[in-house]
């Protein structure tokens, strides 16, 4: 069998961040804004995941943090992908000590051994806080974009990296975890 994956650290809810996804619900914008229980930060997206898989995915999340401690990290400010003049997606940013962007590379080098393919793009520490589907209001999402570009919403610890599995259904996303690896 097989299961629509990916690997994450699960971001928990906070009234600045409910806030904003609010403004952005209400900013007349063709907007798909992420349910606040689904927030997290991508390391890894997997795909079609076999589940004869998980071993093996699970022990590559344990060697991406073996030489790790718990770690703080600061979310802070607001841009979209991929520029203001065509916006896909809107996120909030991620500052760390460069932990996070080590266990990706870490994961996506050694997942390419099980036939994942290896992001070249590299990774780019961001929580995607609401998809466009449309341009119409996209300038009201510039404007929330700008009055929280400097905004901390939080500081988070990042104490375990999740093996999760997507089930797509016409409500939205809903996500369960398959493997927590503590770090």
């Amino acid at each position: 069998m097989n299961f629509r994956g990916f690997i994450a650290v699960d971001i928990p809810s906070s009234q600045i961040i409910n806030e904003l996804a609010s403004q952005i619900k209400n900013s007349g914008a063709n907007t798909k804004v992420v349910e606040t229980e689904n927030i997290h930060i991508t390391l890894k997206f997997l795909g079609d995941t076999d589940e004869g898989l998980v071993d093996n995915i699970e022990d590559i999340i344990k060697g991406s943090v073996e030489n790790i401690d718990p770690f703080e990290i600061k979310l802070i400010g607001t841009g979209v992908f991929p520029n203001p003049n065509y916006i896909k997606v809107m996120w909030i940013g991620i500052q760390d000590n460069g932990e996070l962007s080590k266990i990706a590379g870490y994961i996506n080098e050694k997942l390419t051994d099980f036939g994942f393919e290896n992001d070249r793009r590299g990774f780019s520490a961001h929580l995607t806080i609401a998809r466009l589907r449309s341009a119409r209001n996209k300038e009201k999402i510039v404007e929330i974009v700008e009055k929280y570009r400097e905004k901390e919403f939080a500081k988070i610890k990042v104490e375990s990296i999740k093996l999760k599995k997507s089930e797509l259904t016409p409500k939205g996303p809903i996500y369960s975890t398959i493997k927590e690896v503590k770090i």
